[in-house]
């Protein structure tokens, strides 16, 4: 005779262990994951002679300064690097969504003759080199005289075509009785876009803001290519010369202090719009 009873508390004892196991193995990578965040905040609270004195590294610090944070505004421009970044991050990221709103509005609803081999060739555009990008970008920008200029620093980074292949397949999932409706009403094509595919593809659009905004606040090639002038640093740039004319090379507490300002707003970012970004992968990749 089949004792349920048994084979139900098996069943529970299984679940219990696997769900054990994959706990463990969570907290286990959220440590891996989390400690070079920890030992950045821990070594920015150390004085430079306690940082030096010790010849094994302590995980713990019985006697924590502030002194790195107000030196890393005091002895480095860091709050115009600040602003730069902040200027850069904003207008680079409006002018880029209006962008490829539009272009992936054109290719997902607008008909005209071509347009599959023309989509075809724009993504064929992702397998260039970001190299070679560069080179043909610094050259063109030089030519223009925009070197050093917020200009010259925004206008190659206004676009992606990633971003509207992924804004595209959204757009794509929105029925098309809703636009022959829209069309059957008067409405135009730019209030249909405005007024029902953007507010439906909200969650895509925030994924692709904070990616963007991220993008841009790590960008270091381009802005250190362009730029040789301090007044138009980022602060990924800025990085490089607290190192080289700010703090010196052995002031690491005063230079964590500085990553460590400069990488909260991005944390604070993720932490706001976390759900909403994880909601705009998972609809863009979901065809249907």
């Amino acid at each position: 005779m089949t004792d349920y009873g048994e084979i139900e508390k098996r069943a529970k004892t299984r679940k219990t262990a696997l769900n054990t196991i994959t706990y463990i193995l969570l907290v286990f990578w959220a440590v891996i994951v989390l400690f070079p965040f920890y030992w950045m905040i821990l070594t920015s609270v150390k004085s430079y002679s306690a940082y030096n004195s010790e010849y094994i590294p302590a995980f713990f610090t019985l006697s924590p300064t502030l002194q790195n944070y107000a030196d890393a505004f005091t002895a480095v421009p860091l709050g115009r690097y600040f602003a730069n970044t902040v200027i850069f991050t904003v207008v680079t990221t409006a002018i880029m969504l209006v962008v490829i709103t539009l272009a992936a509005f054109a290719i997902a609803r607008l008909d005209f003759r071509g347009k599959n081999i023309a989509f075809v060739i724009f993504l064929s555009l992702m397998m260039i080199p970001n190299e070679l990008v560069i080179i043909t970008n610094f050259v063109t920008v030089t030519n223009l005289d925009m070197r050093n200029t917020f200009p010259g620093l925004i206008l190659p980074s206004v676009t992606s075509v990633f971003y509207i292949y992924l804004l595209k397949e959204n757009f794509e999932q929105i029925p098309d009785s809703l636009y022959y409706a829209a069309k059957v009403d008067g409405t135009s094509d730019l209030k249909y876009l405005l007024r029902v595919m953007i507010p439906i593809s909200k969650p895509t659009l925030i994924t692709i803001t904070i990616l963007k905004v991220i993008e841009c606040w790590n960008s270091y090639v381009w802005p250190r290519l362009i730029t040789d002038d301090e007044n138009y640093f980022l602060v990924s740039n800025g990085i490089q010369e607290i190192r080289e004319n700010g703090f010196g090379r052995e002031n690491i507490p005063a230079m964590m202090a500085a990553v460590v300002v400069i990488s909260l707003p991005l944390i604070i970012l993720f932490l706001i719009f976390r759900k909403k970004a994880m909601a705009g992968v998972s609809r863009g990749g979901t065809k249907g």
